[in-house]
Parts: structure tokens; sequence; C-alpha cells
């Protein structure tokens, strides 16, 4: 692994592997709804942030972007930032998008190879290889879906003893989620983005491939999400319960879409306290460490409009 001030960074795929798609460098947007953003993606990796008393519990932590971008900086990274200061190793994803030219599959195949590879350096990193999760948002919710419901289906060849290992993550939580790409939820960027698929539909809506086998699910949504509408969590949770996979699902009044951790004192703001009660009820984390910095502001938010965010803008609709 490569270290860069303190975070881990572990490449996927051994050098040379995969092919030359994207031409120039990686980029990262600097405004608007791009902010922190990461495009073109040709070396995909996991950058491991580590807590400084593992409880020996990690999270895979795929960001959204409807597979055309990854929002790091607002979501993925603080998400990864706010595990480890309860004791949780996370490592963020940065996974090769179809909007580049790659196909539909890649950021499948990244997925499954990081699980892999977090199981393959359990012992390294002081993780239970057992209490591996999935977490994502918006699109990165989706591919978190796909890899806990079609664990047993490889989306690349075999590489190296690292790919004889298990890639079902031990729990999935899918924040404002796409879940489907059939209709009427079917007009968001990750539809079009995975449509470059003839199956892609079939392939690639989540509810149909739900199972009793399957890690239990913890869902957090937005009843006034204009991108990825609430319908999304509702499908994936009856689908669920209609398998008996144990599910939770937190709907909020307001909040939007692209909220990452939340607006201090806003209501969505609720949710990394939900899921860490829900993820210790299960026995997926530790107990938290003695002290613990406040997550969110000493009251609620007023009730008012949804807080408005570049992603949340009508002409880009589309940017889940």
């Amino acid at each position: 692994m490569a270290h860069d001030a303190g975070v881990r960074t572990l490449p996927l795929w051994p050098q040379g592997h995969l092919p030359e798609v994207v031409q120039g460098p990686e980029r990262i947007g600097d405004e608007g709804s791009a902010m922190g953003a990461v495009t073109r993606v040709s070396q995909p990796r996991m950058e491991i942030h580590r807590p400084a008393v593992p409880n020996g519990s990690a999270v895979l932590i795929l960001g959204g972007g409807g597979y055309f971008r990854i929002q790091v900086g607002t979501a993925a990274r603080p998400m990864a930032q706010w595990l480890a200061s309860i004791g949780v190793t996370s490592a963020v994803l940065y996974y090769r998008l179809p909007a580049d030219g790659w196909p539909a599959s890649a950021p499948f195949a990244d997925g499954q190879r990081a699980m892999r590879l977090l199981r393959a350096h359990a012992a390294e990193l002081g993780i239970d290889p057992d209490r591996i999760g999935v977490m994502g948002a918006s699109a990165g919710a989706h591919l978190a879906g796909i890899l806990s419901t079609r664990f047993d289906h490889d989306f690349y060849p075999a590489l190296d003893a690292a790919d004889a290992l298990p890639s079902r993550p031990a729990f999935l939580a899918m924040i404002y989620p796409v879940v489907t790409l059939k209709p009427p939820y079917d007009t968001t960027r990750t539809r079009r983005e995975l449509g470059t698929q003839a199956d892609a539909v079939a392939a690639y809506s989540v509810e149909a491939h739900v199972r009793p086998d399957m890690p239990p699910v913890f869902l957090a949504h937005a009843a006034d999400d204009p991108i990825a509408d609430v319908g999304h969590s509702l499908l994936m949770f009856q689908a669920a319960r209609a398998q008996n996979v144990p599910a939770e699902l937190h709907v909020f009044e307001r909040g939007g879409h692209s909220w990452g951790l939340g607006r201090p004192g806003s209501r969505v703001a609720q949710w990394p306290r939900l899921f860490a009660t829900w993820a210790r009820a299960h026995g997926f984390i530790g107990a938290p460490p003695a002290a613990l910095q406040p997550l969110t502001g000493p009251g609620p938010a007023p009730i008012g409009p949804a807080p408005a965010t570049a992603d949340d803008h009508p002409l880009e609709a589309e940017g889940d």
C-alpha cells in the first residue's frame, strides 16, 4: 500500500492490467455540484482511513454521481472520517465510470475486487473479514446494492488468490439510493450511463436480485428527493421484506438529495447515529470510543424548504 498524509492507498488491479480507456489525468471538480467530485478514473483504488483505535469493523464507501462522477469530497470522504471517529476502518472507492468510456460492468468489477482485497488485507488492517460492510450514496448506493445481491456473479476473471475470497458484504447501507432502472423510476443519470449494456435493466435493477441470503439493509431517504425518488427506497424495503431480509428504513420529511452526512441540525443529519445504532444492534460494529464529537447542532432546524444544493438544481435532475 502507498501512504499519503496518514491515508493509505491500495490499487485494485496490477499495473498494466487495465486497457488505456481514459486519456489524460484524473480530475476533481472545484465548483457547483461538481465540487470535490472525481472524474476520469483510470487507476481504480481504495483510499483507506484507519481510526486511532480500530474496533475490527470496516466499510467500503461508494460515493454517488450517476456513474459519470464520484462525489468524494462532499460525501464519501466525510463519511469515512466520521466512521473513523467511531472506530470503524473505511475504504473510499475510486471506481471506473461508464461515462468515461468504460463498460457498464466496470464499476461492479471494481467494487467486487475491492471487497475481496479488503478481506485479503484484513490482518494487516486490523479488521474482521466477517465484519466488512458496504455503504453507498445515490448511484453509489446502487453499486452497493448490486454488490450485495449479485455477489455470486463474477464481474471479472480471477487474477490471484484474493479472488478466491468472498465478495459478499456483511451489511448494506443505502443512503438516498438509486435502486431500480425500471419505469417509473428510470429517469436517473444512472439509468442513462448503464444503458450501454443491452440487458442493463434486468442486470442492474437491484430489487430484482434481492435474495434471502443477502446482507441486512439500512435505508435512509428524504421524501422530497427530486433526483432519486423516495420510491426507490420503498421498493428496496418491500423487496427485502418479501425475502425475509432484515431491513430498516428511515424516510425524512425534508432533505432533498445529495446531503452526505447532512447539514448540522437538519432532519437528515440524524442518519449517521441511526445507522450506528442499527449496526451495533446487529453486531456489525463495536462500541463507540469513550468520547464522541457531536454530529449535529444544539437543536433541530426549523421547518422550511429542503436545503438547496447544486445537485438539486432542476437542470441537473439526473445528477444522481
